[in-house]
């Protein structure tokens, strides 16, 4: 029996300031996955478990694995995942991205992990999505960050904006992908594999 609501992580994550998708951005990507028969998801960054619980809620036949490297979010994430149920759906774990070897394909790469690191994680990556497979960055537009880059005070902020504009300036000029920007949430960003022919 389900002892925790959605409602619950949402709060949860607001009163601690952990950062999770905004609901009109996970109700993009959970109707995504529903419409494009998503069945194997692989995230980066799992916080405290709220998107690989949303994203395995769409479909019991859906498998995600998650990676986070935070200890306390990966023990609350943990503990979440059993209150929903969905242990045998979801596979989290305890390590750094960057230390990560899998040799499985997805049918979705979902980022939302270090905004700095997001050029580094598409490309270690992409080799584990299969050939009609997506890659689904989150945070593009950053509290709106990204385009009032002048104005922002903090030295550490306004660097962390100059690699998310790296970083979208990185999918518009790839060679392999495809990108479609959406102002949903955070702002996302949907990148497919070219056709090779």
């Amino acid at each position: 029996m389900v002892r925790v609501r959605i409602e619950d992580l949402e709060e949860y994550a607001k009163k601690y300031n952990i950062p999770i998708m905004l609901p009109d951005g996970i109700a993009y990507l959970t109707d995504y996955i529903k419409k494009n028969q998503v069945k194997t998801i692989l995230e980066i960054g799992s916080a405290i478990g709220y998107s690989a619980i949303k994203m395995a809620l769409v479909d019991p036949k859906i498998h995600v694995t998650t990676i986070e490297r935070d200890q306390e979010r990966y023990k609350l994430a943990c503990q979440n995942i059993r209150e929903f149920g969905v242990e045998q759906q979801i596979t989290i774990l305890y390590a750094d991205a960057f230390d990560v070897e899998l040799a499985e394909q997805y049918d979705l790469i979902f980022i939302d992990a270090a905004k700095s690191q997001y050029i580094k994680f598409f490309e270690k990556f992409k080799k584990n999505l299969k050939e009609e497979g997506t890659i689904i960055s989150d945070n593009l537009e950053f509290h709106g960050l990204v385009h009032t880059k002048e104005k922002i005070e903090s030295r550490n902020v306004r660097q962390l904006v100059r690699k998310i504009n790296a970083y979208i300036t990185f999918l518009e000029e790839n060679k392999e992908f495809t990108t479609t920007f959406l102002p949903i949430g955070d702002g996302i960003g949907i990148s497919r594999k070219k056709s090779q022919d």
